[in-house]
C-alpha cells in the first residue's frame, strides 16, 4: 500500500493547474479546479439528466447547479431536517424515468415525538418553476442520532437500495427485525419486493456499522463503509448476506472472529484500511476521458482527504491496485459523481459554509 500512495504522488491532479510533465504511457495528465464555492456541508452530488448536479446539503436545502455557467438554483429547503451531528439531510436519488416520472427520493432526520429519527421521502420535481413539493413519506421512524446514519439511496433498475447505520446501538446491526445497520432494498413505490431476504422485510443484508457509499457496476452491488478504529471497508453486497458488524470487523482475521465468521457465513471485504480513512461517497468511471481510471471504483475519504482510484480485475470481485488524487489539497471529500463526458465532481465537507465541488478532467480539455 505505501508503494501505491507513494505512486498517486507521480500520476494525481497537479493542485488546479495542468501538469506540464509527461504522463506515463496509457494515461493523461489531469487538471482540478473549484467549480462552485460558498457550500454547506454538501452530502450527495448526482448528475442529472438536465445536464445539471443535484446536491442535497445536510441543513436541508436540495438544489441544481450548472456546471457550464455556475449557475445554482434552491428546490426546496426541508423544514422538518434537524442536522445533529453528523445527520441531517443526507442521500438523494432520481427516479430512472425521470422525464415522464420526476421522482426525487431524499433520506433524512428529522424529530419525532422528542425522538432523533430518520426517513425516507419522495418529492415530484416541477419542471416549470423548478421546485420541489408532494413530499411522500415512504420509509419512516428509523432509528438515528448523530453518527453512523449511513443513508446513501442508490437505484438499480426498478429497486431502491438504501444504506442505514446502526445509529449508536451495535446490536441493532444483527437484529433482523430492525433496519438499522443494513443495506435495505424497495420497490420505487415504497413497497417491500417479494423477492427479498424475508418477506414483508426491507433488509437485503445486514450487520453494517455506517456504509456511506453504494455503486452498482459489473453486476455487482458496492459498498464503502466506516469501521471504528480500524477496518474501513469496500464489501460486494449480496442478498441474505451478514457483514458482521459488530463481532467481526474487516476480514475474518481473528481467533475471536472465526466461530460467528462461520455460523453466520459473514461475507469479507473486498479491501480494509487500519488505521481508518473514513470511507464515504463512492462511484465507478467507465470511460475514455481518463483511461487510466477505467474499471475503476471512486472513493471519497474524510479523515485521509484524499480521492482513492481502486482498479477492479476483470471481473469486478477484486481491487488489483489503487492510487490517490487530491491529497489533501481541499480537506475532507463527501461524495462523487460522473458527467456522462467522464468528468469527475468531488464535493467537499469542511463546513463554515467554505465547501466547495470541484471538477477534475484531462489538463488539456
Amino acid at each position: 500500500m505505501g508503494f501505491l500512495l507513494g505512486l498517486s504522488l507521480l500520476t494525481g491532479v497537479y493542485c488546479s493547474k495542468s501538469n506540464n510533465n509527461p504522463a506515463p504511457v496509457g494515461q493523461v495528465p489531469l487538471r482540478d479546479s473549484v467549480v462552485a464555492g460558498n457550500l454547506q456541508l454538501p452530502w450527495e452530488i448526482l448528475w442529472g439528466p438536465d445536464d445539471h448536479i443535484w446536491m442535497t446539503e445536510r441543513g436541508g436545502r436540495i438544489s441544481r447547479f450548472d456546471p457550464q455557467t455556475g449557475n445554482r438554483s434552491t428546490l426546496i429547503t426541508i423544514s422538518d431536517v434537524v442536522s445533529n451531528g453528523e445527520g441531517g439531510l443526507l442521500g438523494m436519488a432520481l427516479h430512472p424515468s425521470f422525464s415522464s416520472t420526476p421522482y426525487v427520493y431524499v433520506i433524512y432526520n428529522y424529530m419525532n415525538g422528542g425522538n432523533y429519527r430518520e426517513k425516507l421521502v419522495r418529492y415530484t420535481y416541477n419542471s416549470s418553476n423548478q421546485t420541489l413539493g408532494n413530499p411522500a413519506p415512504l420509509l419512516d421512524d428509523i432509528a438515528a442520532a448523530g453518527i453512523h446514519n449511513g443513508s446513501r439511496l442508490l437505484i438499480v433498475g426498478d429497486k431502491l437500495f438504501i444504506s442505514t447505520g446502526d445509529a449508536s446501538n451495535t446490536s441493532l446491526a444483527q437484529t433482523i427485525s430492525s433496519p438499522n445497520g443494513k443495506i435495505l432494498r424497495l420497490n420505487l413505490d415504497g413497497s417491500i419486493p417479494a423477492d427479498n431476504p424475508q418477506p414483508g422485510n426491507p433488509y437485503w443484508s445486514w450487520g453494517h456499522r455506517n456504509p456511506q457509499g453504494l455503486v452498482y457496476a459489473n453486476g455487482r452491488l458496492y459498498s464503502s463503509e466506516h469501521g471504528p478504529s480500524s477496518n474501513d471497508e469496500i464489501n460486494i453486497i449480496e442478498k441474505g448476506r451478514n457483514y458482521g458488524w459488530p463481532n467481526v470487523e474487516g476480514f475474518c482475521d481473528e481467533s475471536s472472529e472465526s466461530s460467528f465468521c462461520s455460523s453466520q457465513n459473514v461475507a469479507e471485504p473486498i479491501i480494509a484500511w487500519t488505521p481508518t480513512i473514513a470511507t464515504a461517497g463512492l462511484d465507478y468511471y467507465q470511460h475514455d476521458l481518463i483511461p487510466q481510471w477505467k474499471n475503476s471504483l471512486l472513493l471519497a475519504t474524510l479523515k485521509n482527504q484524499r480521492l482513492y482510484q481502486l482498479k477492479l480485475n476483470a471481473t469486478g470481485s477484486a481491487i488489483d491496485s489503487s492510487a490517490t488524487y487530491l491529497n489533501g489539497n481541499y480537506g475532507r471529500l463527501r461524495d462523487i459523481c460522473i458527467s456522462p463526458a467522464g468528468k469527475v465532481y468531488v464535493c467537499t465537507s469542511n463546513g463554515g459554509n467554505a465547501d466547495v465541488l470541484v471538477e477534475i478532467r484531462p489538463a488539456g480539455n
